[in-house]
């Protein structure tokens, strides 16, 4: 007796398939910068043709916001140019952290302003027909980060007096691309620390600790 064979389901679209033609993928750089962070922020985006030829580039002042609302708002505008060119294979490079395992979806978005634009960025990101973004060290995004600053100066964008007492004046404050500190109480026992919640941690992601004893009760 012959057996049919059962006939599967059509697998997922994945949002980071790999490209059917690898010649067409642009390349986005994207950057943001804010003196104080919150303070006076600007966006960058640069984007290449395949070939290396620049097509876009744009350092925009932001007014008075975060570092990472900035870095969202040079991924939209990428993501923003391609679907208005007819671009449909996008790889986007940043030196966010932060920015990047949020789009990958290995950190949780857990701001409030940040989620509407996590979720723009996603949705413009799903309907290319390729899209990747790699996180890369801030010494190979230079042209990124140079244009905005450029845009900051322009705007003479300078932290308050308070903001640059609390934050320090700095060029471009990437202190925010890590994940928000958690406080979380643990037992400690049978040399292992416990802790009392989830922490919605990868599997061998690392983690910096600071041990401070609680008040008995």
């Amino acid at each position: 007796m012959k057996r049919l064979s059962k006939s599967r389901a059509p697998l997922p679209a994945r949002l980071f398939s790999e490209p059917e033609h690898p010649k067409e993928i642009f390349v986005a750089h994207v950057d943001g910068a804010s003196r104080g962070n919150p303070g006076p922020a600007s966006y960058a985006v640069v984007i290449r043709s395949s070939d290396g030829q620049v097509v876009f580039q744009l350092g925009k002042y932001l007014s008075r916001t975060t570092n990472n609302v900035a870095e969202y708002y040079a991924l939209i505008t990428a993501l923003d140019y391609a679907a208005a060119h007819n671009i449909r294979q996008l790889r986007v490079r940043s030196d966010s952290e932060l920015l990047v395992r949020q789009m990958q979806g290995r950190y949780k978005v857990k701001s409030a302003v940040l989620k509407p634009l996590h979720e723009r960025a996603r949705k413009l990101a799903a309907s290319l027909s390729y899209f990747h973004i790699d996180h890369i060290p801030r010494e190979q995004n230079a042209e990124a980060d140079a244009l905005a600053n450029a845009a900051l100066d322009q705007a003479g964008g300078q932290p308050s007096s308070r903001e640059s007492a609390a934050q320090g004046e700095t060029r471009n404050s990437k202190s925010d691309n890590r994940p928000e500190a958690r406080r979380i109480r643990a037992r400690y026992r049978q040399g292992a620390l416990h802790p009392a919640e989830p922490l919605d941690l990868a599997d061998g992601e690392e983690v910096e600790l600071t041990i401070q004893k609680c008040a008995k009760s």
